[in-house]
């Protein structure tokens, strides 16, 4: 990453050179779409969202202030999480991502063709993903902005502090509360795979 923040750097120097601004976008661009879709749980709104985030970036970078930027890397998850944050919030969000009933989802995966013989482990793993997504969506969005910094990006305890604009101690007491409220929601698969 410091070639690449170099680069962006001397990017910055001549007013953000737009071949430099797009390598370095499509370096990042996988990452943040991972991103914006965990926080989203949705493929489309996460591509709007990071299509929004590098629009923003481009934007901040054309403005004087932002020359010196220490991590290019961190500066722009935190511009995907304000973005998610904000989608989140967002009522008409909130109207658009209403997920069909269970029934009627479990009926719509259990007519849906497998090209793999073992449909059974598909079904159990998908199920599970569905789970914790749901579980997720039940975590306030700062615990599951901090999870998914955590568990899904790897990130340390300071850089999601830095990254969501919160002091470690308040980054750790979400982090546990999003832990606490997941193991309740799936306490159940729990004691399901641990049984076979």
């Amino acid at each position: 990453m410091g070639v690449m923040a170099d680069r962006l750097e001397a990017s910055l120097d001549g007013l953000a050179d737009t071949r430099e601004f797009g390598s370095w976008m499509v370096a990042e661009q996988k990452r943040i779409f991972l991103l914006c879709r965990r926080m989203l749980q949705d493929v489309e709104e996460a591509d709007s969202a990071t299509q929004d985030t590098f629009l923003k970036a481009w934007l901040a970078l054309k403005r004087p202030e932002s020359r010196d930027l220490d991590d290019p890397s961190k500066w722009v998850t935190r511009i995907a999480i304000n973005t998610c944050l904000d989608r989140l919030r967002s009522r008409r969000w909130q109207f658009w991502r209403k997920r069909p009933h269970p029934d009627d989802e479990a009926t719509v995966l259990s007519m849906a063709p497998s090209a793999d013989p073992d449909a059974e482990r598909q079904v159990m793993a998908r199920e599970i993903v569905e789970r914790l997504e749901r579980a997720l969506d039940k975590l306030s969005n700062r615990q599951r902005a901090a999870f998914t910094l955590r568990h899904y990006e790897d990130r340390s305890l300071a850089e999601i502090a830095g990254i969501l604009d919160l002091h470690v101690g308040t980054v750790k007491v979400h982090l546990f509360r999003a832990v606490e409220k997941l193991r309740e929601e799936l306490h159940d698969l729990y004691f399901r795979e641990g049984r076979k």
